[in-house]
């Protein structure tokens, strides 16, 4: 483990708050995080120097004592053998940094559950409202059909790790404590692999495209996860796949602005039709659908068509459609329609401006 300052590994001042120690510890571990880094050993030693500068200094009792006593203070043990060790101990603050649909990375060399992927999809409003299907495309790792996720070349098999005897782990004495850290042979898998794959050069997993359809129920939002359960990462060394997250993202709507369930639309009207009233045509999406405006409405009323809004994704009603009534007064009228409109105001005893003055 580097012995360097742990200020200076995170790049913060002694006296940062614990919300900028995690920042700037999120930050570089994204940086050198081993998915972004595959096979790359120096990204790796940051990745888990970086660790055990958080794994002090994110704790204020580990940072008091290191500000007293410096590294001597955990002298009997502590950091990290690898990157694995590192998602044991902040499988949680993972989650955090990198959305809780993805699952603990693991070595090449283990067993275990292939991690989950998420997929962005973008959606039409009028898919919210009908539900849809849709072709996702991606890439990932799927296991090996060669050696069935072993690893091995054909005819051969692993072979028990001599260095830990199978356990994946060794244990060393430090002083009066016996400290048990992941075999630095077969990186805790317990075996060891001499002849690998072809194929898969050991690793258990090819690289490959994936389409498969996905079904996008009515009533869903921004942000909504569908789960397509193992359509994820292959698992490694035969280990079950992990699970496909698809988060919608609802493109934005040229008529209908999305309100919960409920959905809003303005439409014009002129002030003759505000004041007199009238029927009105309106889109909707089940198609056209006649609109009464009543007499006598003003600027910024609504007027609501039940049930023609968003479905509610747990079933059990759906919202309405309002729209909003935008009065267009005109700026200049022809000569008819001002007199008919002075007779109108002389009618109701109302002051306007003189003719000669202009008017509106």
């Amino acid at each position: 483990m580097s012995k360097d300052d742990y200020y200076v590994v995170l790049g913060v001042e002694r006296t940062a708050d614990q919300d900028s120690i995690k920042k700037a510890y999120r930050k570089l571990a994204m940086q050198y995080h081993p998915d972004k880094n595959p096979g790359n050993d120096d990204a790796e030693s940051k990745f888990k120097t970086c660790a055990a500068a958080y794994e002090v200094l994110g704790d204020p009792d580990k940072r008091a004592k290191y500000d007293r006593f410096g590294h001597a203070a955990f002298a009997n043990g502590g950091g990290f053998q690898n990157a694995e060790d590192v998602f044991s101990s902040f499988g949680d603050i993972f989650s955090d940094f990198f959305g809780a649909s993805r699952s603990r990375p693991r070595s090449r060399h283990q067993t275990g559950r292939g991690s989950d992927l998420r997929y962005m999809c973008e959606v039409k409003l009028k898919d919210v409202i009908k539900g849809s299907e849709r072709d996702v495309e991606f890439e990932t790792e799927e296991g090996c059909v060669d050696c069935a996720g072993s690893g091995a070349q054909k005819g051969t098999s692993a072979e028990t790790c001599k260095h830990c005897r199978g356990q994946g782990q060794v244990v060393a004495s430090q002083g009066f404590f016996s400290v048990a850290t992941t075999c630095p042979v077969c990186h805790g898998q317990g075996r060891i692999v001499k002849s690998p794959c072809e194929k898969c050069r050991g690793a258990g997993r090819t690289k490959a495209k994936r389409k498969i359809r996905v079904n996008i129920p009515a009533g869903v939002d921004n942000g909504t996860q569908l789960r397509v359960s193992g359509e994820g990462e292959g698992g490694f060394r035969g280990g079950p796949a992990g699970d496909l997250y698809v988060e919608i993202r609802i493109a934005e709507d040229d008529q209908f602005e999305r309100h919960g369930l409920d959905l809003l639309s303005h439409i014009k009207v002129s002030y003759l039709q505000a004041l007199l009233g009238s029927h009105l045509s309106v889109d909707t999406f089940e198609g056209k659908e006649e609109l009464l405006l009543q007499a006598g409405s003003a600027h910024g009323d609504r007027i609501k068509l039940e049930r023609r809004g968003v479905p509610s994704l747990r079933g059990g009603g759906r919202g309405h459609l309002y729209f909003e009534i935008e009065v267009e007064i005109p700026k200049k009228l022809k000569k008819e329609e001002e007199k008919i409109l002075r007779e109108l105001a002389k009618l109701r005893g109302e002051k306007v401006l003189d003719p000669k003055k202009g008017f509106f």
